[in-house]
């Protein structure tokens, strides 16, 4: 019998999140980096969550200047975002296979996040799985200190109870603020299915939500 079996367990574990964190900073390095716009040095757009990357693709072909990122935790999604990919002709997204924290944890100090999507996440609507649920005050500082005063993070659901959850979430944090209603304005752009009522658009605080651009 092994003495300490659960001391083994949890050694496992952490080496083999060290080794995914490697692979996708490997991924990063060799793929994404030199794509960056020197006109914007380091700036990457990210979407949690990119599903089948219908929206992304559509975004990225729009803005063929800036560099988007989609990662999604299950490969046949990555799979398919790919194929559209190569299907538009695209070569300003990227798709990879990594959980959330992990690639915010594998990303290059010199890279910053400019917008970040999250859309649709899963609302866990059991109050006991809340604890599982993506927007949580600590993800929020993790995502302020790889962004940059003037970044936006765009949250969208359809989940009703799920959004006045997370509005309340947001509205407490000291690293990011509610957009104004000009932000709101220009997400009409990206979004043709834009609802007021389950969508929050919240920007870089750098001084405890003092700071809001008009």
């Amino acid at each position: 019998m092994t003495p300490f079996p659960q001391t083994d367990r949890v050694a496992q574990i952490l080496q083999e999140r060290a080794l995914r964190i490697g692979r996708v900073g490997e991924y990063i390095t060799s793929n994404i980096l030199t794509k960056l716009n020197a006109s914007d040095p380091g700036a990457m757009n990210l979407e949690i969550g990119c599903g089948h990357g219908h929206w992304l693709n559509s975004l990225a072909s729009l803005r063929s200047k800036d560099i988007f990122v989609g990662i999604d935790l299950l490969s046949k999604r990555i799979r398919k975002s790919d194929r559209k990919k190569e299907l538009l002709n695209i070569s300003n997204v990227f798709f990879l296979k990594a959980e959330a924290n992990e690639f915010l944890e594998a990303l290059p100090k010199n890279i910053y996040l400019k917008n970040i999507y999250v859309m649709y996440p899963d609302p866990w609507p059991k109050k006991r799985h809340y604890k599982n649920r993506l927007i949580q005050d600590s993800f929020l500082k993790i995502l302020h200190d790889k962004s940059r005063p003037g970044s936006k993070l765009f949250f969208k659901t359809d989940h009703e109870p799920y959004f006045d959850w997370t509005k309340q979430v947001l509205t407490k944090s000291s690293t990011w603020v509610l957009g104004s209603d000009n932000c709101l304005m220009v997400v009409l752009v990206i979004f043709r299915d834009f609802s007021k009522i389950h969508m929050l658009v919240l920007q870089h605080a750098y001084k405890h939500n003092l700071w809001l651009a008009f």
